[in-house]
């Protein structure tokens, strides 16, 4: 089988904190970044976090549009969200 693709790094740590900067459970994440071609459940935001699973594409996108970020910045390592 081929490589994994290379992941970032700080991704988890990210989505961590737009969820509690947003105030939000992990439930209530979950409802606002699910999409129909890509279901999310709250079990899923907890792996997100903890890097121990890859969001879709859809679900950076739900996660970006969820505090009015570019996805970049959720990818790209050299951008820092906290001020």
């Amino acid at each position: 089988m081929g490589s994994s693709r290379p992941q970032p790094l700080k991704l988890a740590s990210k989505l961590r904190w737009i969820r509690m900067t947003m105030g939000l459970t992990q439930e209530e994440m979950a409802k606002l970044v699910k999409h129909k071609r890509s279901p999310v459940y709250p079990g899923h935001i907890s792996e997100f976090e903890n890097g121990r699973r890859e969001p879709s594409l859809l679900v950076l996108l739900g996660y970006a549009r969820a505090i009015n970020l570019p996805v970049d910045s959720l990818v790209d390592d050299a951008i820092n969200l906290r001020k």
